[in-house]
């Protein structure tokens, strides 16, 4: 593979014995990351906001939301499911347009003085469910509140004081963590709400399934598509000079957003309701394949490109171990690659030993790319040739197995960077002193953080105590655990990026309006920036 500066990539595999060259377009952002920074003068706005206009504006934001509670508290009271059924009383009406004037009111007092909205919202009987992207903010909330509509939540939300109450009023579709079979449930449930002709309110849903810097869409999770009904596409747009909305893996903070949104002069935000996305047959059987052409509508409406990174790449790329991945690491692609060609880390997890003890016996000896189908048993597919090319640094049509392996067991178990260079050094260690050479160690470093260039000299010296030009993993060991920041100290930190990787602000699930319900067991990893290699 290769790498050129301006995010495209060049992936050269073998095609019948001849080079075949393929440029794939790569999004420029990484979509999990967000860069806030401020000049001068927007420095001494927010400083001005902050003495002034902030604080009453919290104020009123917290103080409408709490008048919101006891009507919400009151719409509820009572209510049964058969009652969605039936047309809306005079008083539960007059109740909700309060509502709605309540909480458009709170979102007026936070700055969000204009709300654009295009386009018409369909009619519960036209479109059961709407799917809005993409996702970037708890501000995304917003058309929530002004339409009422159900959402899909973490059942932990509707205890939380206040903002239960306001949850359970629009009667979610509640994902319980602590439920085996919650997800199949959550499914089942919106299926159900999805054939009922239009009885229930729609179910407005965030098929990404967690946060982005609205760079591109990333993949879509098929639950919204896979009750196969005509779906509503919504796109969302901050067109705000700063960048305050925006809530991503890494960048600022959920009460810093919050401090920096309010210290705006005015927020914009345009909802946009995109015609009605009918399901053709093969659509309806095939929920994957609905979602992806779904996206592509939404992106180009929205004028961005569409991505196969997902939700499983956050929890990947931010890992807590004591070796974080840089944000430029191309583990994120392996993991995509690998799950593309039908292999589940989760499943691969239990196999790591196996896969180290075979890869060890061959003590460096490369394989080809039709070597390394036979070895995966998979057939030989371009897919495969874009991850034998991640290895394949020197285009010799060859690659190690043994950093495959190192691949394979962070994308596995990415919280356990120990165990994985354990690992590696069982393969690349000698077979009498069980030591490895400082090459070695650069080799297996790259790996493990997915990048390109390395140096480890100092490190290696400083473990190398003895200067005898060899280590035992056992020393590492011991040095790994009386120094934790190592990685920071002696890896050139400004190589690998790791700084920008400490800070990670957003929960598992970034809110509680979008988690993943899935039906399918939930896979570790997948795909990111395809910048560099893995050695």
């Amino acid at each position: 593979m290769r790498l050129t500066r301006n995010g495209r990539v060049v992936s050269h595999g073998l095609d019948a014995g001849n080079r075949r060259v393929e440029e794939l377009a790569l999004p420029v952002r990484n979509p999990f990351v967000h860069d806030l920074s401020f000049s001068p003068l927007q420095k001494a706005k927010i400083l001005f906001m902050t003495l002034t206009v902030f604080p009453i504006r919290l104020f009123f934001a917290a103080f409408m939301m709490l008048l919101a509670w006891p009507f919400a508290l009151i719409a509820a009271m009572g209510r049964k499911d058969e009652d969605l059924e039936k047309p809306m009383s005079w008083w539960r009406k007059l109740l909700d347009l309060l509502l709605k004037a309540i909480m458009r009111t709170m979102w007026f007092a936070g700055g969000f003085h204009w709300v654009t909205v295009k386009g018409r919202q369909a009619l519960p009987a036209e479109a059961p469910i709407l799917t809005l992207a993409p996702h970037s903010s708890y501000f995304d909330a917003i058309p929530v509140t002004m339409t009422m509509a159900s959402i899909v939540m973490k059942a932990e939300s509707k205890d939380i004081p206040v903002w239960g109450t306001l949850i359970n009023y629009i009667r979610p579709v509640f994902v319980s963590r602590s439920d085996q079979d919650s997800r199949k449930k959550t499914v089942e449930e919106i299926r159900r709400r999805g054939h009922s002709n239009g009885m229930w309110p729609q179910v407005m849903i965030f098929p990404e399934g967690t946060c982005t810097n609205r760079s591109c869409l990333i993949t879509f999770k098929p639950g919204a598509f896979i009750p196969g009904v005509p779906v509503q596409p919504v796109v969302l747009r901050y067109p705000n000079k700063a960048d305050t909305i925006t809530w991503t893996w890494q960048g600022p903070g959920a009460l810093k957003i919050l401090w920096l949104s309010l210290c705006q002069f005015h927020n914009y935000v345009e909802i946009e309701f995109l015609p009605i996305y009918n399901p053709s047959e093969d659509e309806k059987n095939n929920p994957a394949l609905y979602a992806n052409n779904v996206r592509r509508v939404m992106a180009k409406a929205l004028g961005v490109s569409v991505t196969d990174y997902t939700f499983e790449d956050c929890q990947l790329a931010l890992a807590e171990g004591q070796l974080r991945l840089p944000s430029d690491t191309s583990l994120l692609e392996f993991a995509r690659l690998v799950r593309s060609l039908g292999l589940k880390p989760e499943k691969l997890e239990k196999e790591l030993d196996t896969f180290c003890e075979r890869a060890r016996k061959r003590n460096g000896e490369k394989i080809t790319l039709h070597e390394f189908a036979t070895y995966l048993h998979v057939p030989d597919t371009e897919k495969l040739v874009d991850l034998f090319a991640l290895f394949d640094e020197n285009e010799e049509g060859t690659i190690d197995l043994r950093e495959y392996v190192i691949a394979l067991s962070v994308v596995c178990r990415p919280s356990k960077t120990l165990e994985t260079i354990e690992l590696a050094f069982k393969m690349y260690q000698s077979e009498d002193r069980k030591t490895i050479v400082e090459e070695d160690l650069a080799v297996i470093l790259k790996t493990v953080l997915g990048i390109s260039e390395l140096n480890v000299s100092d490190l290696f010296r400083v473990i190398d105590q003895e200067n005898v030009g060899k280590i035992t993993y056992d020393e590492f060991n011991r040095f790994a655990i009386m120094n934790p920041t190592f990685a920071e100290d002696y890896l050139y930190p400004d190589q690998v990026d790791l700084a920008s990787c400490m800070e990670s602000h957003s929960p598992t699930t970034p809110n509680g309006i979008c988690p993943d319900f899935t039906p399918e067991e939930m896979e570790r990893a997948e795909n990111h920036n395809k910048q560099k290699k893995l050695n």
